[in-house]
């Protein structure tokens, strides 16, 4: 049953409380670091004060002014920044509490509001098998709103996962250097040349979101299991010892997969699961980057 207009601003608001007040405390200079803007933009001429550097000489006003004068810049902060969201049928899928989907809005409330704090522009791109809507990036708190609120109660066309097609959409659409945060299970195939496109020309960020029961199995007995995006189904031994020594085997080996097409492609992975606080994790790719921004 949809969600009436009450219940959908209820959910909204609160997870715009608890992210905001988790921006004001923890983000928004970490962010800010984070991200370089677009440019230098002139500031100011000055005299030539100890400790200035020799590069930054502005030798035309020194030699009319027979002292040393200046140039100070300022970087250009406004950035563009755009979530390619997956709301493909394993998203609505949860068993600590919330859908994977809902873990996904707060994360992305989280990144919104620090993008707002530092005056930058926030878009949507929601895909499943099919492109499901896209915002272009703008400013303003109702705009991102209006975000997570299609994060939170869009009602998807499609069930399976085309991640390529949305990778692609993306790079036809995007002509301004973007920061993109592609969030999804990446439960997904094919996609490896638009991630290298899209990386060649933007700051692409890939955050996986987990859910622990897909991480291992659960113990019982036979229990039939369904492919929310197919359809299939088939029915395992959960008590099988070795079928749980391989399955850990495989998850393993994929993630092992997943990392290293990353890398090649120059893409930093974030992997969260909804069982654990994120903001630990987020702290810690916000401090590599800013380290790596410096040296």
């Amino acid at each position: 049953m949809p969600a009436t207009p009450a219940e959908i601003l209820k959910r909204v608001r609160r997870i715009e409380i608890k992210t905001r007040n988790l921006v004001q405390e923890v983000f928004t200079g970490e962010y800010h670091s984070m991200f370089k803007g677009q440019g230098l933009e002139f500031s100011e001429v000055r005299e030539y004060q100890p400790g200035d550097s020799y590069r930054d000489i502005d030798w035309n006003v020194s030699a009319r002014f027979g002292h040393p004068y200046i140039k100070k810049f300022r970087e250009t902060r406004e950035l563009n920044v755009l979530f390619i969201v997956d709301l493909s049928a394993s998203n609505q899928f949860g068993t600590k509490g919330q859908l994977k989907s809902e873990f996904i809005a707060e994360i992305t409330a989280v990144l919104s509001f620090s993008a707002l704090s530092n005056n930058d522009k926030v878009g949507l791109l929601l895909f499943t098998d099919l492109i499901e809507k896209y915002l272009p990036p703008r400013k303003g708190r109702k705009y991102t709103l209006q975000i997570l609120r299609d994060i939170l109660f869009h009602e998807a066309k499609g069930r399976g996962t085309d991640l390529e097609g949305a990778l692609s959409f993306a790079l036809r659409l995007l002509k301004k250097h973007t920061i993109i945060f592609i969030v999804s299970d990446f439960l997904a195939h094919d996609y490896m040349k638009p991630l290298q496109l899209l990386s060649n020309k933007h700051d692409v960020i890939a955050l996986q979101i987990v859910d622990p029961a897909e991480r291992e199995l659960p113990g019982g007995g036979p229990i039939r299991i369904f492919n929310p995006e197919t359809g299939d189904s088939d029915v395992f031994d959960l008590s099988d010892q070795k079928l749980h020594q391989q399955y850990k085997k495989f998850i393993q080996m994929e993630q092992d997969r997943l990392a290293k097409k990353m890398s090649q492609a120059r893409v930093d992975l974030i992997s969260l699961r909804t069982d654990q606080p994120y903001v630990t994790e987020l702290q810690k790719f916000f401090e590599l980057r800013i380290k790596r921004r410096n040296r």
